[in-house]
């Protein structure tokens, strides 16, 4: 699968300097530097050097001003990377091209230039909050079989977990959760019901979620026995 190329794309732009996360808005990956925000560095990952990957290459320069495709490396190098042809076209876009070894090793193969499209300023700004609200990075690019750990559902899942024991006011949720008032009113995937007025209680389906998304710890003991084995 692609998420097997994720990592060490991943460390290849942190080498450059890039803070990465997956899956951000539709791009499989995105970089950005503390030092200059406004640099935006977008990934795309396919297990083969193809045309759905220059397209989606292409649908990314209006949003992105370093586009890097990454695929494998074919096993006899006679791929799609080893054409001329098709690493003139990246060039000519302005997109780099990454190879990926069965190892883990990425090689430039093609180094990105000043892309020419202009910018979607609406869809930029959306990568870019996006980016900055998530937590942590919770989802390796390129997978596409399970729902994806947004910021917004982030913050649905620390309301639920404050919740699981006793319902809750928003306004007691909001410092930790600044959406709070506004997930717990919208009630997006049904975790949420009004339990009396301006107080939430959690579903059955948002006790099943946090069940599904964040599993308890392992009992103390249980912990202890794994660290005596390590």
């Amino acid at each position: 699968m692609e998420t097997s190329l994720y990592e060490p794309v991943k460390r290849f732009l942190e080498a450059l300097g890039y803070r990465v996360k997956g899956e951000i808005g539709s791009c499989d990956l995105v970089g950005l530097r503390d030092d200059d925000p406004t640099v935006v560095v977008i990934g795309e990952l396919k297990l083969t050097f193809n045309l759905e990957l220059l397209l989606q290459g292409v649908d990314r320069m209006n949003v992105g001003d370093e586009i890097w495709l990454a695929a494998k490396l074919s096993a006899r190098g006679k791929g799609r990377e080893s054409d001329p042809r098709y690493r003139n076209l990246c060039r000519r876009l302005g997109l780099g091209l990454l190879g990926v070894a069965d190892s883990g090793h990425v090689d430039i193969l093609v180094s990105p230039t000043a892309p020419m499209p202009r910018k979607d300023p609406r869809r930029r700004s959306r990568l870019v909050e996006e980016h900055k609200r998530r937590q942590g990075d919770p989802v390796a690019g390129g997978g596409t079989r399970k729902p994806i750990m947004t910021a917004y559902r982030q913050q649905a899942l620390g309301c639920a977990a404050a919740m699981a024991a006793a319902p809750q006011r928003p306004r007691d949720l909001k410092r930790a959760f600044p959406d709070a008032q506004k997930i717990l009113r919208r009630n997006v995937y049904g975790w949420f019901e009004r339990a009396e007025r301006g107080v939430y209680a959690l579903t059955a389906a948002g006790h099943s979620a946090l069940a599904a998304w964040m599993p308890a710890p392992a009992p103390i003991a249980d912990r202890e026995d794994a660290e005596a084995t390590e």
